[in-house]
């Protein structure tokens, strides 16, 4: 680190203590941060792992399901345009850490009405039917999981290089600085002591000196006749 602009004063030195406290204070949040963000991706990934195995079975037998509704009735296409479109999709925000993560709400019953007429259909209709709203509900959750997940890996990211900033580079120059002037400090102590010494001895030597040339000067000891 350069020393060049590190005025030692005793000034700078609190600053330098204050901010390397703040440096370190700082670190430990961050670190906290960073681990509660790691635990919430961890479940998140869990979740998303056990969500994409459902979708894929759901989905493997509403297609079968509706392969054999295919086979049976002929081309459904009247009966998926009477289909209704949904649009109960809704998206809320909750925050973790201070990462912004989606809540994906489906205003959709588990167990959703027949929007077909029974008369022309077949139970393998019924069945892809089911199978089909399952994975409706299944994916807006998935589009829920995987956004949050790639928002946690992000912000964890972006946490991990900012500790890392703080240990690696900020703290250990604010140590440096603390440790350069409190050195120059003793520095100055100990030539302001070493200076005071030998004024002390100056003076001393003076005034013997100066009591030396007295009695030369009066050799009877200025004693009266």
């Amino acid at each position: 680190m350069r020393t060049e602009n590190i005025f030692p004063t005793k000034g700078n030195l609190i600053n330098v203590r204050k901010s390397l406290q703040l440096a370190r204070m700082g670190f430990d949040l961050l670190d906290r941060k960073r681990n509660i963000l790691i635990r919430e991706l961890m479940t998140m990934i869990d979740s998303a792992k056990k969500l994409r195995g459902q979708i894929s079975a759901t989905y493997a037998r509403a297609y079968i399901a509706l392969q054999r509704a295919n086979i049976t009735l002929g081309v459904i296409e009247d009966i998926e345009n009477g289909i209704p479109i949904e649009n109960g999709l809704s998206i809320q925000y909750r925050s973790v850490m201070g990462v912004e993560l989606p809540t994906v709400a489906l205003d959709a019953p588990e167990d959703p009405e027949v929007t077909y007429g029974l008369y022309g259909t077949n139970s393998q209709l019924d069945v892809a039917y089911l199978c089909f709203h399952k994975v409706k509900l299944m994916t807006a959750r998935l589009a829920e999981v995987e956004n949050s997940i790639y928002r946690l890996a992000n912000a964890i990211k972006k946490t991990q290089s900012r500790a890392n900033a703080l240990k690696n580079i900020i703290i250990p120059n604010f140590e440096f600085s603390s440790k350069f002037i409190s050195d120059a400090l003793e520095e100055k102590e100990r030539e302001e002591f070493s200076r005071q010494k030998v004024i002390k001895r100056q003076k001393v030597h003076r005034e013997e000196l100066a009591k030396a040339l007295e009695r030369a000067e009066d050799p009877a000891g200025g004693e009266p006749k």
